[in-house]
């Protein structure tokens, strides 16, 4: 399935961009970028993730400008993501503690987020507003099941759900080894690569098209694809892959307050 692909950014405030998704659906959401915050070098500037080894103070700072300029009714749900399969309610979350790589929400006010720099933000909301989830997937996630677990838990019929994956790493900088493709195949998952050299046991996985598709197996008719490469663009986004050391963007949601 091909996803539509949107980018529709704004820049409230002092200058944190936040890129909104272009969809019908009445919730707060958005991705941030690595501009607009206080962090240095090589977190500079919007990092919010605590566990980069980037200066505490920066990082709360940043999350006070992110909930302030973003408008959010609360501080997000941060969780301690671990490439795994659990998905929580926002009532169970105990911020940067509670192990998940998905939350979700049926109530008012509760924002939901997931941190990334390559690996995949996928954010999902019922078509009525009545409930909204955001999910952490890299290639392991998506072997694992993660999307379909997230989908599973929302108390919505899956084609009535919208789908928004944000920035990630792009096809032509994601190169892995043959060993994930066939995991990922093994798990019974299609993954959307390309081989540039057919000596070569290397492939490109493209994460987004891939979640497409399970997507869209799952039922989920309406996604959106941000189209947006963290790799590429250094200026606007983190890549672990091309940094090493650096920072976390957010994806956040939430039902309006």
């Amino acid at each position: 399935m091909a996803a539509m692909i949107a980018d529709a950014r704004e820049a409230p405030g002092h200058g944190i961009e936040l890129i909104r998704p272009d969809w019908p659906v009445p919730v707060h959401a958005g991705f941030t970028t690595r501009q607009g915050g206080v962090s240095q070098s090589p977190y500079d500037t919007l990092n919010l993730a605590l566990h980069v080894e980037d200066d505490p103070t920066a990082v709360h700072e940043n999350r006070r400008r992110l909930v302030a300029q973003a408008g959010l009714p609360e501080e997000p749900r941060w969780l301690r993501q671990v490439h795994g399969t659990r998905v929580v309610h926002a009532d169970e979350v105990e911020r940067d503690v509670t192990e998940a790589d998905a939350v979700w929400s049926d109530r008012p006010g509760q924002v939901c987020a997931v941190l990334v720099a390559d690996c995949m933000p996928i954010l999902l909301a019922s078509a009525d507003g009545g409930c909204v989830a955001a999910v952490h997937a890299g290639w392991r996630g998506l072997a694992s099941g993660i999307i379909q677990v997230a989908v599973a838990a929302l108390p919505a019929p899956p084609a009535g759900l919208h789908a928004c994956i944000g920035p990630c790493i792009g096809q032509a900088a994601y190169e892995v080894g043959e060993e994930v493709i066939e995991q990922m195949q093994a798990a019974g998952v299609a993954p959307h690569y390309e081989r540039n050299d057919a000596r070569t046991s290397r492939a490109h996985l493209n994460l987004a098209d891939t979640a497409a598709g399970i997507l869209s197996a799952c039922g989920v008719a309406a996604v959106t694809d941000l189209g947006s490469c963290t790799h590429a663009d250094a200026e606007a986004f983190y890549s672990y892959r091309r940094d090493g050391k650096t920072g976390r963007i957010a994806a956040f949601i939430s039902l309006p307050a």
